[in-house]
């Protein structure tokens, strides 16, 4: 037992690199958690505010090239995860430092602990509906608080849980989408109005526009979908990337593209036929009976698979890593996502749901470039792992900071907050180059980077060079050099 493990501050077992043992996921289990996750009731008012300006298809048309783009990057930033076993937090130690780490990955994480309180309320309210008109019990925050453990619980048993449970909730969801797809179509077929030959006239907005207020969506997830990645099945040694990342890739292709697309048709049709670009709303004050049950099923199902995968973990990786001084374990991270998410009070940022997409996809959309730049460009997909939990190794940099990091992702998202309109399109480019630029003409010149001096040898590769990495850490006063999983 060395020294310097006793006195290591950023190693903690739950974000270790996971081993080919603990990857578990399949890439139909991974197809269903995205099924999960894509299925986000704002996405309902990206094709509400787009119809009245174009068509059902340049609507389609917009979300679906808006996530497809959003699915490549996904998949490009998930192959730390396949590669290499890295968490989001963790792998970004590397061009932030261990120390400037914490000021991106905590935004993403106090992000997604928001975007857990929105959709627990939204749970909860559907809940608490159902409820009173059925008893006349009335306490929207009860059901908030018990949904929010429920959720709690499901992250907390870990990805096999997950993983289960959106086996069932997945076409479910699916289903039911249909179901109100044809409702809404129903709805605007009784006002004269055909849903797929409409052409809307106005000019409050254009297909660009939806495109890109669709991106950012998804700009935290595409960046941190590592925490999950880590978890699916590959195949080691196997080189070829496509292959290597088959169970990430398809299920990225598909599920995000077509199932936020079919949810924006369905808020599209919900304007036509109602006037409001929230079916469930809609429903919720004409339904009744089974109608009425279906339509909660929705929502809790909508909510809680979003939750789990999409915000809850990520959250908590988050914290975990920048807790890693007092190894914070995962579920203590999980319960302070929750707490988090409570109380900045979501009921009240809801009124303000789409500036608060827009502002945070802005900032967010910088570090994907970043993150591509680094682990693409620069690093070639080495990666000195074992540094990374290292205090005083290479990505110490300048007292724990990677300026050049630090310095692109200002620009970067500065710039993208700047030109607004164009967030991800303006962040993630000029991310990337700035980064590119303070890297290599004048960061690594005053620290140098082993993978970079080895000429990208490939023992700094993982899984393509069937390599597990194994890091010791020190848990209960014992070193052991195995990695524990969430699972």
């Amino acid at each position: 037992m060395t020294s310097s493990h006793k006195k290591n501050n950023v190693v903690s077992k739950e974000i270790m690199p996971v081993q080919g043992r603990d990857r578990v996921v399949i890439g139909w289990g991974f197809f269903n958690i995205w099924v999960g996750m894509a299925v986000i009731i704002a996405t309902f008012g990206i094709g509400g505010n787009g119809i009245d300006s174009m068509s059902l298809w340049g609507v389609a048309g917009a979300i679906f090239i808006a996530n497809l783009i959003i699915a490549v990057i996904g998949s490009l930033s998930g192959d730390i995860g396949i590669e290499h076993g890295l968490s989001f937090a963790a792998y970004m130690r590397a061009p932030f430092g261990i120390v400037g780490v914490h000021f991106p990955a905590i935004t993403r994480g106090i992000v997604a602990s928001i975007w857990f309180g929105i959709q627990t309320y939204l749970g909860a309210i559907a809940i608490n509906a159902l409820v009173a008109k059925m008893t006349g019990f009335d306490s929207w925050f009860l059901w908030y608080v018990i949904f929010a453990v429920v959720q709690i619980i499901n992250t907390a048993l870990g990805i096999k849980a997950i993983d289960r449970f959106a086996i069932v909730a997945a076409p479910s969801i699916i289903v039911i989408s249909f179901w109100l797809l044809f409702k809404m179509s129903g709805m605007a077929e009784s006002k004269g109005i055909d849903v797929w030959t409409y052409q809307g006239v106005a000019h409050t907005t254009n297909w660009f526009l939806v495109m890109v207020a669709n991106m950012g969506f998804w700009a935290a997830l595409a960046i941190d979908i590592p925490n999950i990645t880590r978890y699916v099945k590959t195949t080691k040694g196997e080189k070829n990337w496509v292959r290597r990342n088959w169970n990430s890739l398809w299920p990225h292709l598909t599920a995000l593209p077509f199932v936020q697309t079919f949810m924006g048709v369905i808020g599209a049709a919900s304007v036509l036929g109602t006037g409001n670009w929230n079916p469930i709303e809609v429903i919720q004050g004409t339904a009744s009976g089974w109608q009425y049950v279906i339509l909660l099923l929705m929502i809790v199902l909508a909510q809680w698979s979003t939750n789990t995968a999409a915000n809850l973990i990520p959250a908590a990786l988050t914290y975990v890593n920048a807790g890693a001084v007092i190894r914070l374990p995962m579920v203590a991270g999980i319960i302070l996502a929750g707490v988090v998410g409570t109380i900045v009070q979501p009921w009240a940022i809801l009124n303000q749901l789409f500036t608060f997409l827009g502002y945070y996809g802005a900032v967010l959309s910088a570090v994907a470039g970043i993150i591509v730049c680094d682990y693409y460009i620069i690093r070639r997909r080495r990666l000195n792992v074992k540094e990374l939990y290292e205090e005083h190794g290479q990505f110490r940099y300048d007292g724990g900071w990677n300026l050049a990091g630090l310095i692109a992702w200002i620009i970067g998202g500065g710039l993208a907050l700047y030109f607004m309109k164009y967030m991800y399109l303006v962040g993630f480019p000029v991310g990337l180059i700035s980064y590119y630029v303070l890297m290599k003409g004048w960061y690594l010149g005053r620290h140098k980077q082993a993978e970079l001096e080895s000429n990208h040898s490939d023992e700094f590769l993982g899984t393509t060079a069937g390599r597990d990495w194994e890091i010791p850490y020190e848990d209960k006063g014992v070193i052991s050099d195995s990695t524990i999983a969430l699972n």
